[in-house]
């Protein structure tokens, strides 16, 4: 029996455990076809009914992230464990966060990384950068196999789409936000953008919009996001006119933290 196909199965129990709502277990694909008209249908029924579906690769490292954020003590487990009274209090306080202020949660990451940010001299809201269009999620797609990873969609049972992380707080770890940051930022985009988070892995976000963003938005944009995830800046080529000449193309957002 394939070992690594057991322990899918356990980790992915496990995580929808954890989550506590409606969820569905995708196997690993050839094709996303299936999972992204699930997605949406989900995105549709959400909007209707009170909850943000998101996509959440099936993963040992990510479920004890999870855990490590609202559940400590027991992280690193072999058995899967996790308080639910813990998890519950990390929530509601989540929950309870007053996010009045998250753009300047936002201001405040991008000009604490401003220095670092490479092709911002001489570049003009709107001008060419040589960046590309991204219209489709890539994170949950493994390299090897060329299938997608294990899967959940997880209709989680929150009003905002900002509000997921407080179910799923992955982040807080080297230079990925905290999940009070994470709800700023998202919150933020959502209502200048309407970008909503759809897809996390261990260390992947990613986001989809229903348009891409307005030219004259997209350097201030990208100047944002380096600030949100500096490790995009990896590679020789990247530059901020790349990254806003990228938005004012795409409809996914991409965030890769090391």
């Amino acid at each position: 029996m394939d070992f690594d196909f057991i322990r899918s199965q356990c980790v992915g129990k496990a995580m929808m455990n954890y989550l506590g709502c409606s969820c569905t277990f995708f196997e690993p694909m050839d094709d996303d076809d299936p999972i992204m008209d699930a997605y949406h249908r989900a995105r549709q029924e959400g909007s209707r009914e009170g909850f943000v579906p998101v996509l959440v690769t099936v993963d040992k490292i990510l479920w004890e992230c999870l855990v490590m954020n609202s559940s400590p003590g027991c992280a690193g487990r072999g058995d899967y464990a996790f308080d639910p009274e813990k998890v519950a209090l990390y929530r509601r306080q989540a929950l309870a966060v007053s996010l009045e202020n998250s753009d300047a949660v936002l201001k405040e990451m991008a000009g604490r990384h401003k220095q670092d940010q490479p092709g911002l001299d001489g570049c003009q809201p709107g001008s060419g950068g040589g960046g590309e269009a991204n219209d489709a999620f890539g994170s949950y797609w493994n390299p090897f196999t060329r299938k997608t990873f294990p899967l959940i969609l997880a209709n989680v049972p929150v009003k905002n789409p900002w509000e997921i992380f407080a179910y799923l707080p992955f982040g807080g770890w080297n230079e990925c936000p905290d999940t009070p940051q994470l709800m700023a930022a998202a919150k933020c985009w959502f209502e200048r953008f309407g970008a909503v988070p759809a897809v996390m892995t261990r260390d992947t976000l990613e986001f989809e919009l229903p348009a891409p963003v307005p030219g004259e938005q997209a350097l201030e944009l990208a100047q944002e996001q380096h600030g949100f995830c500096p490790d995009m800046d990896q590679g020789g080529a990247w530059s901020l006119a790349a990254l806003a000449d990228d938005l004012r193309r795409s409809t996914v957002w991409r965030f890769w933290w090391d």
